[in-house]
């Protein structure tokens, strides 16, 4: 389904203007939820759908799961891509069988405690593109540099937040 630029606008001002006049309403806490099971995995409940977690193979999993590495570079892709479409819906830049694609190095030394000198988690990530569009080099730079600025997951991953780890003891 495609939105229109006037109709992204339509749904998006009473949101940003509630946000003006009220910032606090713009803070929402998102709450997933993960059941550690069997075989080494963790079942999330996003309240969208259930994905079952486990050990990428190269750890030691059978693959019968989704590896969490795999996750949250599907989760970079599946944001860039929204907020490509929605920015280029704004800019009124037309977009045909665009495709993201994002690749990450995981030294799994690291994961498995190996090597202490290898850290654990991506050394790099790199995301690409393929965009089929008429629009010039100016207005692709434009689209770009503002869907960097927009996206969620590659701006918390470029500016990673404070995380607070807390547990609980239950019976």
């Amino acid at each position: 389904m495609s939105v229109h630029a006037d109709a992204l606008k339509s749904l998006q001002a009473p949101l940003k203007a509630g946000y003006r006049e009220q910032p606090e309403t713009a803070l929402v806490t998102l709450r997933p939820r993960g059941r550690v099971g069997d075989n080494h995995t963790c079942k999330t409940e996003p309240g969208q759908a259930q994905v079952e977690a486990g050990l990428h193979p190269a750890t030691g999993g059978d693959g019968a799961s989704a590896c969490s590495a795999d996750m949250l570079l599907e989760s970079l892709v599946a944001c860039t891509g929204v907020t490509l479409s929605a920015v280029a819906t704004a800019l009124g830049i037309a977009l045909r069988g665009t495709t993201v694609r994002a690749e990450g190095d995981l030294d799994f030394r690291g994961t498995l405690g190996v090597s202490k000198d290898v850290p654990v988690g991506f050394a790099r990530i790199r995301l690409h593109f393929d965009l089929d569009t008429d629009a010039t080099e100016e207005q692709i730079a434009t689209l770009l540099r503002l869907t960097e600025r927009y996206c969620v997951i590659y701006q918390t991953l470029t500016n990673p937040p404070r995380i607070d780890i807390s547990h609980e003891t239950v019976p």
